[in-house]
């Protein structure tokens, strides 16, 4: 049975202080038997890094559409997973006005860091929150889920131009503001034409050898779940060096080619 105490040797065991910044994508069945349910995971990650900035996508692309078409941060909830979901209710935690792509962060510079999301008109637009996880240094832990739950690479995608990942054409969104009124905005949509879906990030898991062997990434654990604990700048510069020899080569590709790395 896993506790609080032992998600925090945990945490130090993956070389990490509390001061970091740290992104989590998780999977709470993949954890274990937790005392305390997902109330106890989040109180282990708040709690150690209650000097840093510990965050959580809050995504609601799922539900968002032409027909159900108004986001309300305090109140919307995530669509990916309970983790998330728990934490974005606990005091303390602020959530971006994304439509689409949000998330709620905990602890240091919180509020500045989230600000001006409402301003998106695409998912992970250069200069928004999910870019500034490379400004700030930040690290991904993808717990119990792999680099096809790893939101940042699509902002990867959008910082360096990679066609072919967008809708033609937005969809009409709206976003309750904190004063009551509503903001209108125009989101396109994750989509590839030749894969025809918008569900195209596992395609991201092509590069995970190389993440490892670059130093980009490495696996760690968390209670019983299998992790991957990743380094937001040296995400950015494996994937700036493949779409530079090939653009299309996560989506065309059955499995990249090793000698592009090693």
């Amino acid at each position: 049975m896993h506790t609080k105490e032992t998600f925090i040797n945990d945490l130090k065991n993956m070389g990490l202080t509390g001061k970091e910044a740290i992104m989590v994508h998780s999977s709470m069945k993949s954890i274990g038997e937790v005392e305390g349910g997902a109330d106890t995971v989040v109180d282990a990650f708040m709690e150690f890094f209650k000097e840093g900035l510990f965050m959580t996508p809050t995504h609601t692309w799922a539900q968002m559409g032409r027909e159900y078409d108004t986001f309300n941060p305090a109140t919307e909830p995530a669509c990916v997973g309970i983790i998330p979901n728990v934490f974005r209710k606990r005091e303390g935690v602020v959530r971006s006005l994304h439509a689409t792509h949000s998330i709620a962060a905990y602890g240091k510079e919180a509020e500045e860091f989230i600000r001006g999301e409402e301003n998106a008109t695409s998912p992970c637009p250069p200069g928004g929150c999910w870019d500034r996880l490379r400004e700030i240094d930040a690290k991904i832990l993808l717990l119990g889920v792999t680099h096809g739950r790893n939101t940042y690479i699509h902002s990867v995608d959008e910082v360096l131009g990679i066609g072919d990942r967008l809708t033609d054409e937005p969809t009409p969104m709206h976003i309750v503001m904190p004063d009551g009124s509503i903001k209108d905005v125009n989101m396109y949509r994750h989509y590839n034409r030749v894969l025809k879906t918008g569900a195209f990030s596992d395609c991201f898991d092509k590069m995970k050898e190389a993440f490892y062997d670059l130093g980009a990434a490495k696996a760690v654990k968390f209670g019983d779940a299998d992790c991957i604990l990743c380094e937001a700048r040296k995400i950015f510069e494996v994937c700036e060096k493949f779409f530079a020899i090939e653009e299309t080569c996560i989506i065309e590709r059955d499995e990249l080619p090793q000698e592009w790395w090693k």
